[in-house]
């Protein structure tokens, strides 16, 4: 039953602050206070109480806090927003059309006028605002379900002293009980034991349809419907037999025109003198309101407002489901039958919506989310299929069946070829393609917080391999991705506590074998995993960011040796330093500053340090992005070009670069290593060399691993190299030893 709206005096606030914890709220927050008045304005005016807005606006403070230190939270929970949907409730917020405005306000304001206070991805915040909208509707459900329960406990009250009265009326006057039979708003009927009704009054017959309907002798046995309770007949049979004298359920009928009524239904059985069954009293109140109100409310909080397809509530109960009992996805699916305890899963993120957003507008990227929605709907169409959106671009499919795994490939296709057709917005053709993970399983193996990842994990491989199309999970590739995870989430307190160290390698004069320099190699010592190469773990710290706090340690700790190195010099040469620069380092703001800091701190003078940049960094890069090396060029530190014959291979281009050394890929070389040597890599080395000294480059080699390979270059005119057979990355201390030794005799 609706909640009725009151007309009694204005109702004040000050004995009912809401019991939601401790939030913090100040009044004087004007960011509270201004969210507070919009959610004011929209909600106030379905209140069913005469409450001003000016207080009602006050008493939303303390919820907008409680909205706000739920968002901030770390780590999240969205419970206390649950506790603000039966605030609002208890503030008088019992209308239908209430929920929405309430829901509005949080979806339109809360990220915007109460933003994280610490960095937080702007993803991230949308999906925690989104989570808590849907606490605050399951609270807001719950606690309006206990308010209507209420009156209708309040009801049932009443239809009890009906019944009371009916009973005394039936012993001592027929008059009495017409009277209370036929003025009470419940509806009341009586049927002999047989089933048979003899009698039923104005509101029951009402309840059924025109009162043309007969619904007197008729037999109750003739009132069934497919949404009966499995138990309802077997409470009747007891009944009428004797064996109880009272039950109550909820139960559907049919009315005149086809339409269903929703009934609270008490039986109660009535004995004669000798305690013989006689009649049954049926008591009924129509409820087909509160129930479309609870249907409709369930709906709000389990299905996505955009699209129409079910959030992420209702896909985590059906995924739970099929993972523990192997039910299918479908209403109807309930059983578990034989081999049915299968589940396949598909993981579905568009490629490159974001640049949909940021070029055309999140109106447009909304509408194209529609399309693909409408498209991804239509290709899941089985009795246990679900299709569902989880958030931003984030849709996944569930299949469940005994045939699940095969169809959920098959269904990662459909999916592909709906999206292949260009969606039309606005005169303009969109493409879409997506990357889609498939995970499959039997019911009981995995969790659904480990089905999720493991499909997230393989969607991502997906992506990583050239998008627009689909992967099957695997769990060696799951394994390398959690552990490249663990390393990621170690990066920082690694570099805070000194596991990074670094190891150098010669670089040796060909022309007389003296060491001339070195590279300055970092190393990773993880307290679990051993000595880590930076093949390891830079591209992770590429990825995050952590490269430039990295790469400014590596470039302190090389200078420093460096100039150790020119203090100890038997000669006082000074030894150059290379030290490798990154993609992320090279778009750093401070790198000028930075690195002229470094060499200030170790009175390393510029022409000491030799910043290699590999060639694929420097591929295409205009004016703009050249002009830090070209500060730190002017200043007199030498920059190399580091891979070079892994991008173009075209030597014009370097003409532009300022760039002092080339150093030449190995795979230039390999032909060299063994006697005689491959004249092809001979000539293309002599060219390289050539043209380079034209420029006046310097080059070096790396790679080398043999000695004739060292003779041929040295004759190639190559300046420099290194390479196991000089020395392997070592100490500094053995910068001076080299082995002089095959690779692959050492």
């Amino acid at each position: 039953m609706l909640p009725v709206k009151q007309t009694a005096s204005p109702v004040s606030y000050a004995a009912r602050e809401p019991a939601i914890g401790t939030a913090r709220c100040d009044l004087r927050d004007d960011r509270l206070r201004r969210f507070a008045a919009i959610w004011s304005r929209a909600v106030h005016p379905t209140l069913s109480a005469p409450v001003s807005r000016a207080e009602f606006e006050r008493h939303l403070v303390p919820l907008a806090a409680v909205l706000r230190d739920a968002l901030h939270a770390r780590p999240f929970d969205p419970r206390p927003a649950h506790d603000v949907g039966a605030a609002l409730v208890a503030a008088h917020c019992t209308e239908p059309e209430a929920l929405p405005q309430i829901l509005g306000v949080i979806d339109a304001y809360l990220v915007l006028y109460l933003p994280p206070g610490h960095p937080m991805p702007a993803e991230e915040s949308r999906a925690r605002c989104s989570r808590l909208q849907h606490a605050v509707a399951a609270g807001f459900a719950q606690a309006l379900a206990e308010h209507a329960r209420a009156e209708e406990e309040a009801a049932t009250k009443a239809a009890r002293a009906a019944l009371a009265e009916a009973e005394r009326a039936l012993h001592t006057s027929e008059a009495r009980f017409r009277a209370v039979f036929e003025d009470t708003s419940v509806g009341v009927g009586i049927a002999d034991v047989d089933g048979r009704i003899i009698d039923v009054n104005g509101a029951l017959q009402g309840m059924f349809g025109s009162p043309g309907r007969k619904v007197t002798g008729r037999n109750v046995g003739e009132l069934v419907h497919p949404d009966d309770a499995p138990e309802f007949w077997s409470l009747y049979r007891e009944l009428v037999r004797g064996d109880r004298d009272h039950y109550r359920v909820e139960k559907p009928y049919y009315r005149s025109d086809g339409s269903v009524v929703w009934t609270d239904m008490s039986v109660t059985l009535l004995r004669d003198a000798a305690g013989e069954p006689q009649y049954q009293l049926a008591l009924m109140e129509d409820i087909t309101e509160r129930r479309q109100l609870h249907a409709r409310l369930r709906y709000e909080a389990t299905h996505d407002p955009l699209t129409g397809l079910p959030n992420r509530t209702l896909f985590f109960e059906r995924l739970d489901q099929a993972l523990e009992t192997g039910a299918g996805t479908g209403p109807d699916a309930d059983s578990v039958e034989e081999g049915a305890g299968r589940f396949g899963l598909c993981y579905l993120d568009l490629d490159g919506f974001k640049a949909v957003n940021d070029s055309l507008g999140h109106a447009v990227g909304d509408r194209l989310l529609v399309a693909v929605a409408e498209r991804l709907r239509a290709c899941a169409t089985g009795p246990r299929e679900l299709v569902a959106r989880l958030g931003g671009d984030e849709f996944v499919a569930l299949i469940t069946g005994p045939s699940a795994p095969g169809e959920a490939t098959a269904l990662a296709r459909r999916m592909l070829a709906a999206l292949a057709e260009p969606v039309h917005l606005d005169g303009r053709d969109l493409s879409v393609r997506a990357s889609i993970g498939i995970v499959d399983g039997a019911a009981g193996e995995l969790g659904a917080a480990e089905v999720l990842r493991s499909a997230d994990i393989t969607m991502y491989r997906a992506k990583a391999a050239g998008g627009n199309r689909y992967e099957l999970a695997d769990a060696d590739s799951d394994a390398r991705a959690i552990a490249r995870h663990g390393l990621t989430n170690r990066l920082p307190a690694a570099l805070d506590n000194g596991e990074f160290f670094i190891e150098y390698q010669p670089l040796v004069r060909l022309e007389d074998g003296t060491v001339r320099g070195a590279e300055a190699l970092v190393r990773w010592l993880h307290p679990v995993h051993g000595v880590l190469g930076p093949d390891r773990f830079i591209p992770l710290a590429e990825s995050t960011g952590l490269i430039v706090p990295l790469g400014r340690w590596v470039l302190a700790e090389a200078a420093r040796q460096a100039r150790s190195w020119h203090t100890d010099g038997p000669d006082g040469t000074p030894f150059r330093v290379n030290v490798n620069l990154s993609p992320s380092q090279l778009r750093y703001p401070g790198l000028v500053a930075d690195t002229v800091a470094v060499l200030q701190d170790a009175g390393l003078d510029p022409s000491a340090l030799c910043l290699e940049v590999t060639e694929n960094a420097l591929i295409g890069a205009d004016e703009e992005e050249l002009r830090p090396l070209r500060q730190l060029a002017d200043l007199g530190v030498d920059i190399a070009l580091d891979d070079f014959g892994t991008g173009y291979s075209n030597l014009s281009y370097l003409r532009r670069l300022p760039v002092s050394t080339l150093k030449l890929d190995r795979s230039f070389t390999r032909g060299m290593q063994c006697a005689p040597a491959d004249p092809v890599d001979v000539k293309i080395v002599e060219g390289i060399v050539s043209l380079a000294h034209t420029l006046d480059l310097s080059v070096t080699v790396e790679g080398v691993e043999t000695g004739t390979q060292a003779d041929h270059l040295r004759l190639l005119g190559c300046d420099t190299a290194q390479g196991w057979y000089y020395a392997r990355p070592g100490p500094p201390d053995r910068l001076h030893t080299l082995s002089l030794a095959d690779a692959a005799s050492v």
